[in-house]
């Protein structure tokens, strides 16, 4: 079995009055792809702040790779819901954004993310300003600008939300398959339930706020998945539905 890299134990986050987080547990293994998924408002984006260190957690342990996460540089590349490219800097800087801030020299930056360009399909297109690209292209290059920091674990909270829906698609295909590729550790948050089915090795169910984890659900489907019509991913997308629409019918925790 691969090793545990992340583990979050019974963590709390509270603001003022309101409870948002109530004893949340959950892990990722090396080289896993694991979703959240839950009601707006209940507290997923919160996790995610916790990990980058927007917020401090008030109750809880949250380790990787069996240290305490505090004590650590944060491990993990983060991409956010928008694409949060900077409309004056061509691709090829916006993709070296994060190796910059991190000190490397931009010469240098720029040989490493060079590689890269054919790979995430935007070769030619390394000149171009972030308003010449499609939905699909941004979000690839964003995606880019997060791997190429070689973070030990990817974040990713809803990447493809503001995309239509077959672009979406596009990208949920071309995201598995790079991900299979590089074996990236990764943790997303989606709203989208077959989004999750599609991409996860297992998905995490939160209640409402305080949220806790109401199930975990392996995803036995094999790999790579091109068949979401079919019995078995149509049964485990109508079974988190189910619990998602009816959480006080399942006891399953």
């Amino acid at each position: 079995m691969r090793g545990v890299r992340l583990q979050l134990s019974q963590v709390r986050r509270s603001f003022g009055k309101l409870d948002v987080l109530a004893d949340i547990s959950l892990s990722v293994r090396a080289g896993e792809f694991v979703s959240i998924l839950g009601p707006s408002g209940a507290g997923k984006s919160t996790i995610f702040k916790l990990l980058t260190g927007g917020l401090q957690a008030d109750g809880g342990d949250i380790r990787f790779d069996g240290k305490p996460l505090a004590d650590q540089t944060r491990p993990f590349a983060f991409m956010p819901q928008r694409d949060a490219l900077m409309p004056w800097r061509r691709i090829v800087d916006n993709t070296t954004l994060g190796l910059e801030v991190q000190g490397m020299a931009r010469e240098a930056a720029r040989k490493r993310v060079a590689p890269l360009f054919a790979e995430f399909g935007l070769d030619g297109f390394e000149q171009h300003y972030p308003a010449q690209l499609s939905g699909g292209m941004r979000q690839r290059a964003a995606l880019l600008r997060t791997v190429v920091q070689n973070r030990a674990m990817l974040l990713l909270d809803e990447p493809f939300g503001a995309l239509d829906a077959l672009t979406r698609s596009g990208m949920q295909r071309w995201l598995e398959g790079m991900w299979e590729h590089h074996s990236w550790t990764a943790l997303l948050i989606t709203h989208d339930v077959r989004e999750a089915v599609f991409l996860s090795d297992r998905i995490y169910v939160l209640t409402e706020r305080p949220a806790r984890v109401l199930r975990e659900i392996i995803v036995p489907l094999p790999r790579p998945r091109r068949d979401l019509a079919s019995p078995q991913a149509s049964a485990i997308e109508a079974d988190i539905l189910e619990t998602l629409l009816n959480p006080q019918l399942d006891q399953r925790t």
